[in-house]
């Protein structure tokens, strides 16, 4: 399907329940903003905030959507993001080679560690949740619903990624499988002479997801012959107000790089530029774990991020290392654990 077709096509969503997971009781208290819920304290830990329930979520999957939300950040205000979408946008790059544990060379290494870690959601395709989710019921999954492989450069051809997935497929996904599908990703490339069609298509799956109480991640790179510079913190804060315009849960970008002052010093404009939309960092390739902790530290103390996305630097490694390394990030994230005691957790 060409692009200018994709940002054309209308999905109508159909309403469905969440099934098959339990969440504890909470209470909605009136608030000023119309469409604000706030949890008691009595409900809430020690760094959870108020959710907002955006206006686009119906009041019949009002509770759904708040259900969904601090399942996927444990209540904390925050998102501990395992990604493991990288085998279609990758290839079998991130998954074999110098390097890389074999533990990685099998799918369900990756369902392996996202049953026994702490995490908030894990990232990945609707099929490969489909091939495996059985035997991992308990997994709270986003599904990302677009994707496309790095084989055709930027130099040949604009990137653009198209629908694999359409909401419509996630709810009757949801229902049927009495998984805990919990929300949906979508990536677009700012700067591609396609990004209308991608901006088309995002903001209409985010509509028809929050009518369905799903939570939103967008993913957003920018990335064509008309970007200079992709790690430019104005450029990538400009990508965080988009996802902002088009109602987004989270959006993840990439770190920002700059002469001068840090990455985290850096990305403070893009958390501000987003709002009330939670920006997350992508992890990028794998790192010594220390550093890795400490950049992810610094993204959420320093910068203001609201979490992290992260993949190589999780399942690029043996399954004990791969779940200690994600139960260090989560204590960062979700616990506020320091460097040091994340680091002590990594290291077992």
């Amino acid at each position: 399907m060409d692009p200018d077709t994709a940002s054309k096509q209308r999905r109508k969503g159909d309403s469905g329940q969440i099934t098959g997971f339990c969440y504890p009781s909470f209470y909605h208290l009136s608030c000023p903003f119309k469409g604000m819920f706030i949890c008691p304290k009595s409900e809430r830990n020690g760094m959870s905030k108020g959710f907002a329930v955006p206006l686009d979520v119906p009041k019949s999957e009002q509770d759904t959507y708040i259900r969904n939300l601090k399942t996927i950040t444990h209540d904390s205000g925050r998102l501990m993001l395992f990604a493991g979408d990288q085998k279609i946008e990758h290839l079998n790059d991130d998954f074999y080679g110098e390097g890389i544990h074999p533990d990685d060379h099998d799918p369900e290494h990756l369902f392996r560690i996202a049953a026994k870690a702490k995490i908030g959601c894990f990232a990945t395709q609707l099929g490969l949740i489909a091939k495996y989710g059985a035997d991992y019921p308990k997994i709270p999954y986003l599904i990302k619903i677009n994707s496309k492989t790095h084989l055709v450069p930027t130099s040949q051809h604009e990137p653009f990624s198209n629908l694999i997935t359409t909401i419509d497929q996630v709810v009757a996904f949801r229902k049927s499988s009495k998984l805990n599908i919990l929300g949906i990703g979508y990536t677009i490339y700012l700067g591609s002479e396609y990004e209308s069609a991608m901006l088309s298509a995002a903001a209409q799956a985010i509509f028809e997801a929050h009518q369905n109480g799903l939570v939103t991640v967008l993913w957003i790179y920018p990335r064509g012959k008309a970007v200079g510079n992709e790690k430019d913190a104005h450029l990538i804060a400009g990508a965080a107000g988009v996802a902002a315009c088009l109602g987004s849960d989270f959006v993840k970008v990439n770190p920002p790089k700059g002469e001068g002052a840090s990455s985290a010093e850096l990305i403070k404009e893009a958390t501000l530029a987003a709002g009330r939309t939670k920006v997350v960092c992508a992890g990028g390739s794998s790192v010594d774990g220390a550093t890795f902790l400490t950049q992810l530290w610094e993204q959420i103390h320093v910068g203001g991020c609201s979490g992290n996305a992260t993949g190589r630097n999780i399942h690029q490694k043996p399954l004990d290392e791969a779940v200690r390394m994600c139960n260090a990030i989560y204590a960062i994230t979700v616990d506020g654990a320091s460097v040091e005691d994340a680091v002590k957790i990594y290291h077992g």
